[in-house]
């Protein structure tokens, strides 16, 4: 399977708005960090050393009993290309800089993606709709155990396994959700909740990690150490946590409704009128008046709109996927325009004046 299928099938399974608490869970993702011995860790590796260790693992995966994984090195992809893998959760944006030799493996329903010389030997990576923190681990798991089986993990059996972070020994795992929290951000209730949480081991970051920010009101939630807790341990604590943070969500909407209905109603119904009929919109409003419409659906009160549109126009709307839809590379004005003609079709809005199809040929 090529790079054109997933760079040009902007659907992921993620996208789909399945699973337990979808109307704020957007997704669960499980990744574990592993090593190999005998090798430097990537910080400290030759060019001979992330060869081999792209053989070993690719090797795996790629044999012929196994199910089918899409192998892409980074140095033989274009920068454009490598943008939307990450913008899609395929990749890491550590993992795109094509001089660190780096590979990823992807399955073909996109649920499993593994990083070849990331920042370790090897990312497992499991995304899965909505709340299923068991489910992708029990995925990211079975990867993990055929890996294991061909290959010698560096492990050690005081910290478990060996990361190039030291905040990843012991199981090397990152459990995280990716939670819509509109009503706790409308009602500022996140700027207190998000220091409390840290408190007990879990932190709060943007959609694409570390040193993100929250576009749309979307929160990727996680466990901030791995040493000294079992998998389970780590699961159980970022699944109570996560429980909390729904209700903490649920009540705040509630709120909203009872003690503000038709400004509420008002700013959600603008704009839904801005994402459908806007000429210019740029990225930080999308996301804004994604986040309202999504809201809007959820309480009831904007129907007819299906949610996971809006989740494929979560990614649509990124630069990296407009150019790559586009065909050419767009100025932050041109991208605005090409975003708002995006929306309004795939919105279906009827009076929308011209296709994309027609402004590619422009």
């Amino acid at each position: 399977m090529s790079i054109e299928k997933f760079i040009q099938d902007g659907v992921t399974g993620w996208m789909s708005a399945h699973g337990e608490h979808s109307d704020i869970v957007m997704s669960t993702r499980i990744r574990l960090a592993r090593n190999l011995t005998g090798y430097r860790f990537p910080i400290a590796f030759t060019e001979d050393d992330a060869m081999a260790v792209d053989r070993a693992a690719s090797g795996v995966l790629l044999d012929t009993n196994q199910p089918n994984y899409s192998y892409m090195k980074m140095s033989e992809i274009p920068s454009l290309e490598r943008l939307v893998l990450i913008e899609k959760h395929l990749i890491s944006p550590h993992l795109a800089n094509p001089e660190r030799h780096g590979a990823v493996l992807l399955s073909e329903d996109e649920t499993v993606s593994v990083m070849v010389n990331e920042e370790d030997h090897i990312r497992i990576q499991c995304i899965y709709p909505g709340l299923q923190l068991e489910d992708a681990y029990k995925k990211a798991d079975e990867v993990d155990n055929l890996l294991e089986s061909e290959l010698p993990y560096a492990f050690d059996e005081s910290f478990g396994y060996m990361t190039s972070c030291p905040s990843n020994t012991g199981t090397g795992m990152r459990a995280s959700v990716m939670m819509h929290l509109p009503a706790l951000t409308i009602t500022k209730q996140i700027e207190r909740i998000i220091p409390a949480i840290s408190r007990l081991g879990i932190v709060v970051r943007g959609s694409y990690g570390e040193g993100s920010d929250a576009p749309g009101n979307v929160y990727q939630v996680s466990n901030q150490t791995t040493l000294g807790k079992t998998e389970q341990e780590i699961l159980v604590d970022l699944g109570n946590i996560t429980s909390r943070l729904i209700a903490h969500e649920r009540q705040s909407r509630e709120l909203l409704i009872a003690k503000s209905r038709l400004a509420l109603e008002n700013r959600l119904f603008r704009s839904l009128g801005t994402i459908a009929y806007a000429r210019l919109l740029p990225n930080g409003e999308a996301a804004r008046c994604l986040s309202d419409v999504r809201l809007g659906i959820d309480l009831g009160i904007i129907q007819d709109v299906d949610m996971s549109i809006l989740n494929e126009l979560m990614i649509f709307m990124q630069p990296g996927f407009l150019q790559q839809y586009a065909g050419t590379e767009l100025s932050q004005e041109e991208r605005d325009v090409f975003r708002a003609k995006l929306f309004r079709e795939r919105l279906n809005i009827a009076n929308a004046p011209a296709s994309l199809e027609e402004d590619r040929e422009e």
